[in-house]
């Protein structure tokens, strides 16, 4: 199935159902804030690993106890497709404190 760039009502449909997420510039983006570095970092790699195994990568920063992502779709000439909001859904289900555990 082609990856296609979503339409701007359907970004805000789906931005909806995710708070804490937003369209910065290009790019479907969120900063989590955790109660330590270590926790901050243990996020990393889990979010690294649900970037493999949905072979699609954001640019992931590590800060003292926060974690910001950011990610839109290269191959769709830097478009936010449901590729992006995929993993922003799986990312939102594993953080702790801010989804479904």
């Amino acid at each position: 199935m082609a990856v296609e760039p979503l339409a701007q009502q359907e970004i805000e449909d789906r931005l909806a159902e995710l708070p804490g997420w937003a369209v910065d510039g290009d790019r479907l983006a969120r900063a989590y804030r955790l109660d330590s570095h270590f926790a901050a970092a243990a996020l990393v790699v889990h979010i690294a690993r649900i970037q493999d195994e949905l072979d699609h990568h954001s640019d992931l920063t590590l800060g003292y106890h926060t974690v910001t992502l950011t990610v839109n779709t290269h191959s769709v000439g830097g478009a936010v497709t449901g590729l992006d909001f995929e993993l922003a859904r799986r990312v939102e289900d594993i953080a702790p404190g801010h989804g479904a555990h």
